[in-house]
């Protein structure tokens, strides 16, 4: 039988370690694929460097996307190179030629999503994206195969390893956030430049991906909410776990009365919560669906073994569509969803506010938050004795848009010097 022929768009980590299973699981892969898959040819910058491949089999390395694209020798391309400048032009460029494609390019797909879609679609070839969410853990076939009889109701997921190993270093020794960004990027989970992470840029651009399978939506990446960790204290992570709760940076999509909210923030969840117990570098996602009810699906979202792992499930697929023929599973481009402003959303909220040792302040505090309809469900002083001190709030189930005008309010009462910090709590 001849063999599916692999062509490769970037042979760093991710698609080094692909090379290298399928070197290893020859045997495996071949009889899942239904035939012989190989590794012929992969783009690259410098075909000169040394790289860390396995012996045999060699792979033809070229700096020419052409080879790749437009080769009649390659059956699917497997981008692996990343970028949303050249990647998304090679991926369309190779379907254009009737070649599959395996991608793990998040940033493409969440922005350029609706156009590759379509792209397949005209020329009868698959789009693979396993990999382009949660790394390792299947949550891409996990929505869009074995929970296709469901209506999504909602889901909430840890999708980004740098932030939760972050969170977690803060919650176990109380380190700041200067001090933990340090060491995960000395052990190499965040880059020299952690804004894409801490910010919330590469949670976002999974939520978009997941949300829009989740309830066969286009949604506009730009108008998902997104807040980072920067402003996370270990104060903060103190006043969570002494009212029960942990806080970890999540991703929260959900159906709300016909409209689709998707928000990335920090986010307090109870301690006995399946997500709080998610620490270090790991992911979860945690799906609500009207028929399966509540499940998890948890594992290791990056590094190149779990990413590879991803994309070769992909590549099984699309080398099985092949041989029968058929192009795989088609999704029509939709219609972009207008979401949910995230001042109609509705949650709980945890307010900490540093006010004057004054007679009075709570009770003046509690009239600004009655008139927006904003009631509290806990209070906590931090500290006597002392000016400031802290005040720690937990409201009832609100609007945004109410919160936020009460804080405005409170922010100008002159016994108020200042409010730290404003989080949702979920769960």
């Amino acid at each position: 039988m001849q063999p599916i022929r692999l062509g490769l768009l970037g042979l760093g980590t991710v698609g080094s370690a692909v090379v290298r299973i399928i070197a290893e699981n020859a045997e495996r892969i071949s009889g899942r694929a239904g035939g012989p898959v190989e590794v012929r040819r992969a783009l690259v910058r410098d075909t000169g460097r040394t790289r860390d491949l396995p012996k045999g089999g060699a792979v033809e390395l070229t700096t020419d996307p052409a080879a790749i694209t437009e080769a009649k020798d390659i059956d699917v391309i497997v981008e692996v190179m990343g970028g949303m400048t050249l990647a998304p032009e090679l991926v369309k460029q190779a379907m254009r030629n009737g070649k599959h494609v395996v991608t793990a390019n998040k940033d493409a797909l969440a922005t350029f999503g609706v156009e590759l879609s379509k792209v397949a679609l005209d020329n009868n070839v698959g789009l693979y994206y396993e990999a382009a969410a949660a790394g390792g853990i299947p949550i891409i076939k996990t929505i869009a195969e074995a929970l296709t009889g469901n209506r999504i109701k909602a889901l909430m997921g840890i999708i980004n390893g740098t932030t939760n190993y972050m969170l977690t270093r803060m919650t176990r020794e109380g380190s700041s956030f200067d001090d933990v960004l340090a060491e995960a990027q000395a052990l190499g989970y965040a880059e020299a430049d952690p804004t894409s992470d801490v910010e919330g840029h590469d949670a976002a651009y999974k939520l978009a991906i997941l949300a829009g399978l989740a309830f066969d939506v286009n949604v506009d990446i730009n108008e998902v909410h997104r807040e980072g960790i920067t402003a996370i204290t270990p104060e903060d992570i103190r006043n969570a776990d002494e009212l029960g709760y942990t806080i970890k940076l999540l991703g929260i999509a959900r159906e709300n009365d016909g409209k689709i909210e998707a928000r990335v923030h920090p986010t307090l969840i109870p301690t006995v919560h399946p997500l709080a117990s998610v620490n270090d570098a790991f992911n979860a996602v945690f799906i609500d669906g009207d028929a399966v009810g509540e499940l998890m699906l948890y594992g290791r979202g990056a590094g190149g073994g779990p990413t590879a792992s991803a994309v070769l499930a992909d590549i099984v697929d699309a080398c099985q569509n092949i041989r029968l023929g058929i192009s795989g599973r088609l999704t029509a481009p939709t219609a972009l969803q207008q979401l949910l402003p995230i001042t109609e959303t509705t949650s709980r909220y945890y307010i900490a506010i540093s006010v004057a040792e004054q007679t009075g302040v709570l009770a003046s505090i509690a009239t600004a938050f009655a008139k927006e309809g904003v009631s509290l469900a806990s209070v906590i002083q931090k500290g006597h004795a002392s000016d400031p001190v802290s005040l720690v709030l937990v409201t009832h189930s609100v609007k945004e848009k109410h919160v936020r005008a009460a804080l405005d309010a409170i922010a100008q009462l002159p016994t108020v010097h200042s409010i730290t910090n404003t989080l949702r709590v979920e769960g």
